[in-house]
């Protein structure tokens, strides 16, 4: 299955983010898509990143992992959704080992691939920058499709990953359901 990666698919606001996005509705498992699934889909995101993805000034070439190494990058993109959620939702303790599997996955990244342009040695820098700053504080679970994006508005209240998209499709149904509970 090919999927076309528009403006909208880089809406988490770091390469990592966008990267861990790469499954989509991952809380309902009869629903879920792995877009990376299939192998070319991977390069064509490291290709759409270098001009719709936040961090394509910091990361101006990507190149895709090699096919022996794919284990490795996927590995880093699960330690990287499954520390950033549970940070986002509350579930994240000292003691539960995540951001050691998130430190062993980046480490493992960076050894595996020692070239600045590859999208695992891209996305370990980027996920380390996300644990260093203060953007951690910042991010945020889409109310609409459950993706991780940075909340960079002012007071820190945006609900969505993308308002075109996600923000309006979650107003419409809003409306909608309205205008039937008038009806009947």
């Amino acid at each position: 299955m090919t999927f076309r990666w528009t403006e909208h698919r880089f809406a988490g606001g770091a390469l990592a983010l966008d990267v861990a996005n790469s499954v989509i509705l991952r809380s309902d498992a009869a629903k879920t898509v792995d877009r990376f699934a299939v192998p070319a889909q991977i390069a064509a995101f490291a290709e759409a990143a270098m001009q719709l993805g936040a961090e394509r000034d910091r990361f101006p070439a990507l190149i895709a992992p090699d096919a022996e190494n794919r284990p490795v990058f996927l590995a880093l993109r699960e330690a990287v959704d499954d520390y950033f959620r549970a940070s986002v939702t509350g579930g994240g303790k000292d003691g539960d080992g995540r951001l050691a599997g998130l430190l062993f996955a980046c480490g493992t990244a960076l050894r595996t691939f020692p070239r600045a342009e590859n999208l695992g040695n891209a996305t370990a820098h980027s996920t380390l920058s996300l644990l260093a700053g203060e953007t951690q504080e910042r991010l945020r679970i889409c109310g609409n499709c459950g993706w991780l994006f940075i909340d960079r508005s002012k007071n820190r209240s945006r609900i969505w990953c993308d308002m075109a998209v996600c923000g309006n499709r979650q107003k419409a149904s809003r409306h909608y359901h309205r205008k039937k509970e008038v009806q009947t």
